[in-house]
């Protein structure tokens, strides 16, 4: 199983690119876009602003490589900025046109209590709330890493796939087809994060 994972300056490649390894995957880092036509997985990973992370996809010439890569039905996993970045525009940074693979917006968590704190760091569990190949064999209400202070909010909740109680509540798991984001990283989440990992090289 070939997965590439997309070097846009803005991610911690190494973790990501050994944890699918340890996974059984053949992976490779790329900065090329037309190395998409080889792959038949690509994970986009992210840290940093909503902005920014846009900003270099577009520089590099990702974007429309992706848009035609999950149109063909490449199975693509977005994590953390990656998974914010699938929306249709975010605010981060000032508001940006988005990837639009998941119709909806990428917005500030808002703290609920006033001990809340942003961003949401640390373990948190993860609620299935629709059937979704990611999370199989994951038991309801598992721990996942995260670090964050945004989030995905899809506008249609049949992408919603899971979601995690913080800020009141958050969606932590999104699908469209063949197209996944989680919010927290499998690659720093044990056997669980692993799980999803080899899920989504099976999907």
């Amino acid at each position: 199983m070939t997965v590439l994972v997309i070097d846009y300056s803005m991610g911690n490649l190494g973790s990501v690119k050994r944890a699918f390894e340890e996974c059984g995957a053949d992976v490779f880092v790329s900065e090329n876009p037309q190395d998409l036509k080889t792959a038949e997985r690509f994970v986009l990973p992210g840290v940093g602003s909503f902005r920014d992370g846009m900003s270099h996809l577009k520089q590099a010439g990702w974007v429309d490589e992706i848009k035609k890569a999950v149109s063909e039905g490449i199975p693509m996993l977005g994590i953390c900025l990656g998974m914010q970045l699938l929306a249709e525009k975010g605010y981060e940074g000032g508001e940006t046109e988005g990837l639009g693979l998941i119709p909806g917006e990428t917005v500030r968590l808002t703290p609920d209590q006033k001990e809340t704190k942003i961003p949401h760091v640390g373990w948190n569990e993860v609620h299935t709330t629709q059937d979704c190949p990611l999370l199989n064999g994951v038991p309801n209400g598992t721990d996942f890493y995260f670090v964050h202070s945004f989030q995905l909010v899809p506008q249609n909740q049949d992408h919603a796939a899971a979601s995690t109680p913080y800020c009141g509540s958050f969606v932590s798991v999104v699908a469209e087809g063949r197209t996944f984001g989680v919010q927290f990283h499998p690659e720093k989440s044990g056997k669980p994060g692993f799980t999803v990992i080899k899920n989504f090289l099976t999907a």
